[in-house]
């Protein structure tokens, strides 16, 4: 009689993770580009398996990713004959060293391009910004001094995002595809990095690494993005959208100048007005916008503010009112500075003299000395306090695309508030505490730069598979469950990957054959992976048929 083992693995949400990294070849991309080791783990495997364990969110610091694939299919989700006792830490480290002697920025851009062509991404418009990537521990200075060699960023103290100050960091750079949070580009930068300094660098490289039959889509980004220097430069190379420094003269003159009754209403919240400016050599459009509710919220601040100063001033005009002075001029010394400090206020005072003894018993006419003293009281300044609610909910961002048929204002400011959906909402996902981004362990910055490209990498896979079921829900006109049990054609892959928590893998082992089953699919977990392509249907074991 045939005796027969059974084991059964954990499979969840992981076959869809793995499932986008074999459709757009992640781990061919990388061999082909990275090179070989005497390793029966590849590069390419190595890196598939760390970015199926960022997306495991379970929180799991990187060298316990063989604890972690222990109860995983790994020969179903990485590769044939590989376990997870080989994806060690010595593994993976020298996996991240061989993707920093290869370069991730370069390689990162490939593998993303590689990808946007399997998936038929179209790039129109790109988002750029940086964040910062908190870190504990010490760190080597340099990992070498060959020019030649790609050289590792330097892990310090700089301008913390995370308002962690006390925290030595790096800083990383993405440039993200249309109004979603795929990243197509990736760079690792010192921990006290400029993003006025780097931004026109990020553009000139990410401009390079474009094909000559690529039309160079429209750059969007903050007001790093917009100083005199490089903006004549930039705009030989492509066009853009950024948000004009609120500190320039002429953008305060904006707030002042254009009456909100006189500005475009675009809808119950934002007023625009359309400007044309010189600055910097380049012709460009400006866009001033308003937004009331963020109008109001600012105006309840600056009253609190205003308030909180107010009693601030009285109690330091009332200790200083009840001292005596020398001459006139020492009571005016003595107010400056108290006024310097008022940003909403200044005191009206009234000066007056008395005569003061200058010893006891009867008075002689020697003995008598005048002394200056004030009264006053705290008023509002109103020039500074107009001054201050003059930009209240306002903004400008500018373009140097000048032709208003094909960038009208309303898609123009669309795509600038795209920003915060796009590469914004990508830093957020890999700072989230479910991710692996709080767990940066290693000591040596290069492996820190290439882990980086890992996150991005694990990015990119999320968001491929988010974009690409939204738009099959959409085109099928059919919507899934949220959280609530409502019908979504817009969910998250978060949710999607929670849904398919407790889909297990059943291998049954004889002594000649060997047999899978995947167990506890649901009808709704097959309606999602009819959405997906064969690769990810072919984990689950799932039929091509309708």
């Amino acid at each position: 009689m045939e005796t027969a083992t059974y084991t059964s693995q954990v499979l969840d949400h992981l076959g869809i993770v793995a499932g986008i990294c074999h459709e757009i070849g992640l781990i061919e991309q990388i061999d082909q580009r990275v090179a070989k080791r005497d390793s029966p783990v590849s590069v390419g495997q190595a890196v598939q398996a760390m970015v199926i364990n960022a997306l495991g969110f379970v929180s799991r610091p990187l060298y316990l990713s063989p604890e972690f694939f222990q109860n995983k299919p790994v020969d179903l989700l990485v590769g044939e004959a590989i376990e997870a006792e080989q994806l060690d830490d010595n593994c993976l480290g020298r996996t991240l060293d061989r993707l920093f002697e290869a370069g991730i920025t370069e390689l990162f851009a490939a593998v993303a391009a590689h990808a946007l062509g399997v998936f038929g991404i179209v790039v129109r418009q790109t988002h750029l910004d940086t964040t910062s990537i908190s870190l504990h521990g010490e760190y080597d200075v340099a990992d070498g001094d060959d020019p030649d060699e790609p050289q590792a960023i330097q892990i310090t103290h700089g301008y913390s995002r995370d308002h962690r100050p006390d925290l030595k960091q790096a800083m990383l750079s993405l440039i993200c595809a249309n109004a979603s949070s795929l990243p197509i580009w990736l760079a690792a930068l010192d921990g006290n990095q400029s993003d006025q300094k780097h931004f026109p660098q990020a553009v000139d490289a990410y401009i390079q690494q474009l094909t000559g039959e690529t039309e160079t889509p429209l750059l969007v980004a903050d007001s790093a993005l917009y100083n005199q220097q490089d903006l004549a430069a930039m705009s030989e190379v492509t066009d853009w959208i950024t948000r004009v420094p609120g500190t320039l003269s002429a953008v305060q003159e904006l707030y002042t100048a254009i009456d909100p009754e006189d500005m475009l209403v675009i809808d119950e919240e934002t007023r625009c007005a359309e400007w044309g400016s010189y600055y910097g050599g380049v012709k460009q459009r400006w866009l001033l916008v308003l937004h009331e509710p963020t109008r109001h919220r600012q105006g309840a601040t600056l009253e609190r503010r205003i308030g909180k100063e107010r009693d601030q001033a009285e109690r330091a005009l009332w200790h200083l009112s009840n001292r005596e002075f020398d001459c006139e001029d020492a009571i005016h010394k003595a107010l400056a500075p108290l006024e310097r400090d008022w940003k909403y206020h200044r005191a009206e005072i009234e000066i007056t003299t008395e005569q003061r003894y200058t010893r006891r018993g009867r008075p002689t006419p020697d003995a008598r000395r005048e002394v200056w003293r004030f009264t006053g009281q705290i008023v509002e300044d109103e020039a500074r306090i107009a001054a201050a609610q003059a930009g209240h909910g306002k903004y400008v961002i500018a373009t140097n695309h000048l032709d208003a048929e094909k960038l009208p204002i309303v898609e123009w400011l669309n795509i600038y508030k795209a920003q915060s959906t796009t590469v914004e909402r990508g830093f957020r996902f890999l700072k989230d505490p479910m991710f692996f981004a709080h767990s940066l362990f290693l000591k040596k910055p290069s492996r820190i730069m290439a882990l980086l490209m890992v996150m991005g990498l694990s990015l990119l896979v999320y968001s491929l598979a988010e974009l690409h079921l939204r738009a099959q829900l959409a085109e099928r006109d059919e919507s899934i469950p949220d959280q609530k049990g409502k019908p979504t054609q817009t969910p998250t892959m978060r949710r999607v990957f929670q849904m398919f928590e407790g889909i297990h893998v059943l291998t049954i082992q004889r002594e000649q054959t060997r047999e899978r089953m995947i167990l506890n699919l649901t009808d709704v977990h097959r309606r999602i992976l009819r959405l997906f392509n064969p690769p990810i249907q072919h984990i689950y074991q799932l039929g091509l048929g309708p």
